[in-house]
């Protein structure tokens, strides 16, 4: 075990150490914040064409009922884990919960779409106060030897939201309207309030005289709003487009600055030495990876829809498949990393993943719903193998000062993979339609024939493979220096 890793142990709850058990009832409320952050992200997708129709607005404008709570999840993610590990993380964790609970209260009672937006806004700050110190406060609370089955089991908890968010929605909007959506966050959000409160021990905060880097937090505001932006707009209007370059110019420029700013801080916000730790750094590098697979993943249900005419309802069932395996393999792959290494169970998870992304890309335009299923549940199990291990090798490298800021770091690469993947595996598959289809750049995907969507798809996830593969490179790397080193690689 690590000194950093011995330190954490012996500044937990001596009751919690010796049971060498999971507190469960701690763990309860987290996984109550988390599913109910999770739940949210993936539910409101399905609201926008309710919302155009009831509110009288353009998709344009309801799009940023997704945009804004986006931007407030990233822009805001390392400077709210810096507050964590300043004032204590239950503390702001527990801001985030009545933050959050407040504004889904405010989000249901919306007058209109602008409102809605601002609230929505709101109510993300609440859940970047989570998503940053969820995995940070597990850490702090369960004993090293068990850490990776309590990650896992989070895993599971944010599959399971990813999983019931499109039928929970289709169902509450069906019985009850829209606003349900949003309202049904409140009565958790107070029971995860209580839970929280009472059974999650209050942790120290870092050593007095700490101050809060205001410049470099707002420096790294507006670098990745200007990211999140740029990727956005090119997603939809072209990364060739001047607004996009130029806003995608500015966050290279922004995050120069940053680097610049923290080197020379005496107290940063991001303490660039953590970053000298291969563990630490190739983790994140791993886990932005597979999220930006994740974040391509878009098209399968423009494939199933387009090229093989399944109803909505049909594809949103079978759209359960990656994260529904994900959340059966966490836990188990969390247990084994405890037992055999985290590293090991990573690679292999890794391994299973590019296997998943190979076979997705045997997909034709003659792929049942069985062979679909067939194809895609290795992707799932491999990101499940994966995540779980990986987050817990890398909240094991960090200090436990920086808890906070790790997991704000983990949460932000997650955020930022799947900005990334999203449009620019979006714009690969686009291109490799149109010339199957022989059409011009930027023309309708519908107007393409499904053997051209098809050859899409396979380009596509051939592309993913390739990239899965270079990360479970890094990751044989690290398991083999690891070894060279005699490091058992359990934290």
């Amino acid at each position: 075990m690590s000194e950093q890793s011995a330190g954490r142990a012996a500044a937990q709850p001596a009751g919690i150490a010796a049971e060498q058990t999971l507190p469960w009832r701690a763990m309860l409320g987290i996984s109550l914040g988390v599913f109910m952050a999770t739940v949210d992200m993936s539910i409101v997708n399905i609201t926008l064409p309710t919302l155009m129709v009831e509110l009288g607005v353009s998709l344009a404008t309801v799009e940023w009922v997704i945009l804004s709570y986006a931007l407030v999840v990233t822009s805001l993610m390392l400077g709210v884990a810096r507050l964590g590990d300043m004032l204590g993380k239950k503390r702001v964790y527990l801001w985030g919960l009545a933050v959050f609970t407040m504004g889904s209260l405010l989000c249901g009672a919306a007058p209109g779409a602008y409102a809605l937006i601002v609230f929505r806004g709101l109510q993300a700050l609440g859940a970047v106060m989570m998503q940053a110190l969820g995995v940070a406060i597990i850490t702090d609370i369960v004993p090293p030897s068990r850490r990776g089955r309590a990650l896992g089991l989070m895993g599971s908890v944010v599959a399971l939201g990813l999983s019931v968010g499109p039928p929970l929605g289709g169902l509450i909007i069906g019985l009850v309207g829209w606003r349900a959506i949003f309202l049904v966050n409140v009565p958790v959000g107070i029971l995860a309030l209580a839970v929280v409160r009472r059974h999650i021990p209050a942790d120290v905060p870092a050593r007095g005289g700490q101050t809060f880097d205001a410049a470099g937090a707002l420096i790294l505001f507006l670098t990745l709003v200007c990211y999140a932006l740029g990727m956005t707009m090119g997603q939809h209007g072209g990364f060739s487009s001047p607004s996009v370059l130029g806003l995608l110019a500015l966050a290279v420029l922004g995050l120069g600055v940053f680097l610049r700013v923290q080197a020379v801080k005496s107290q940063p916000m991001v303490d660039l030495s953590m970053f000298r730790q291969g563990r630490f750094s190739l983790g994140l590098l791993m886990g932005w990876i597979c999220f930006l697979l994740m974040g391509g993943a878009f098209i399968l249900p423009l494939f199933l829809q387009m090229a093989r005419g399944y109803a909505p309802q049909h594809v949103g069932l079978l759209m359960m498949v990656v994260p529904v395996s994900m959340g059966m393999i966490s836990p188990w792959a969390g247990s084994l990393s405890d037992r055999y290494g985290s590293r090991l169970i990573s690679l292999l998870g890794l391994l299973v993943l590019a296997g998943g992304c190979l076979t997705i890309s045997g997909i034709d335009e003659y792929t049942d719903a069985w062979g679909y299923i067939l194809r895609v549940a290795p992707m799932g199990l491999g990101m499940g193998l994966f995540q779980s291990p990986n987050n817990s090798a890398i909240m094991g490298a960090a200090p436990r000062e920086r808890l906070g800021l790790a997991g704000g770091l983990l949460a932000l690469s997650r955020t930022l993979g799947t900005t990334t993947g999203l449009p620019l595996l979006g714009a690969f598959f686009s291109a490799r339609v149109e010339a199957a289809a022989g059409l011009p750049a930027h023309s309708d995907l519908a107007q393409a024939a499904a053997t051209a969507l098809a050859a899409g798809v396979r380009a596509t996830y051939l592309l993913s493979t390739a990239l899965a593969l270079a990360a479970a490179g890094l990751a044989l790397g690290l398991l083999l220096a690891e070894r060279r080193k005699g490091r058992p690689a359990l934290d």
